[in-house]
């Protein structure tokens, strides 16, 4: 399985580091057959992407899978990451003023600004083909990046295999979502597919139970965790699931809340739901 593991602060911007492997073009991807049956997105990964924040600029800059083009920062900036930049790093030193200009009006950018090329392509059977002890997490049109960055975060802390969205109706990476994955965009795969229903068909034929969480679920999350492999799958905040996911879901499922409150905010409901996979993990 593809991970996107961090590092030291020691390769090349620009290019891969010594000895590894390149991924294969998208022409061959689409000769092997992965485009088919909502397996990749095709997305392009160009232009380039803005990240700021100590923890997500930390963790992109340990990527190998990840290229850098420029950072700006404070001294004091750098002199907090974990590990030095290589002595030809394209580094612009700034103040705090200057820094504030290339980021959004009060973004916390903590000295650190970073210009990179969004993450390539990865495919879902590179995720399905690894441990199918560590869940799975399934967005169905989850647009808020504050929410998706939430998410990643705690797919990170949980220990999931990646996380899988449709490729029209999920954020780009952005700064915002970096900030709010805080570096876990970085470490958590995100498999963008065409289409959502198809994904899930092959994720049932790769051995996962898919639950979809519904606050009117029949059951309850703690029971309907099978023993086996396991998708959790959430709708967007207010219109949940759509139809057509849920027709693909094995069970429904609730998280058991005070009748006082309604709902919970999509990020929430993954965190405790991937808690609850956990516990059962190290219970079982």
């Amino acid at each position: 399985m593809a991970k996107r593991r961090g590092g030291k602060l020691d390769h090349d911007f620009e290019s891969r580091p010594a000895g590894a492997t390149e991924r294969p073009s998208r022409a061959l991807r689409g000769q092997a057959g992965r485009m088919k049956g909502g397996r990749g997105s095709g997305r392009t990964s160009t232009g380039t992407v803005r990240f700021w924040g100590h923890h997500a600029v930390e963790a992109a800059l340990k990527n190998p899978e990840r290229r850098h083009i420029k950072l700006w920062a404070t001294r004091e900036g750098v002199a907090n990451l974990d590990g030095e930049l290589p002595a030809d790093f394209p580094v612009e030193w700034a103040d705090v003023a200057d820094l504030a200009r290339l980021v959004a009006r009060d973004a916390p950018h903590q000295g650190l600004v970073l210009d990179c090329k969004p993450l390539e392509d990865i495919f879902l059977d590179e995720v399905l083909s690894g441990d199918p002890s560590r869940p799975l997490v399934i967005l169905d049109q989850v647009t808020d990046p504050h929410n998706v960055g939430a998410i990643l975060r705690s797919a990170a802390a949980f220990n999931a295999c990646a996380i899988i969205t449709q490729d029209r109706h999920s954020p780009p990476e952005s700064g915002t979502l970096a900030k709010s994955a805080s570096g876990a965009l970085e470490i958590v795969p995100w498999v963008r597919v065409v289409n959502l229903a198809r994904a899930l068909d092959e994720v049932s034929e790769a051995g996962y139970w898919r639950i979809g969480l519904d606050g009117e679920g029949p059951i309850t999350l703690a029971d309907a965790l099978p023993t086996g492999p396991v998708a959790l799958i959430l709708g967007a905040e207010g219109e949940g699931m759509r139809h057509n996911i849920v027709q693909h879901c094995d069970a429904l499922a609730r998280l058991p809340i005070a009748a006082a409150m309604e709902s919970l905010n999509v990020s929430n409901a993954a965190a405790i739901s991937l808690y609850a996979v956990a516990t059962r993990a190290a219970e079982g």
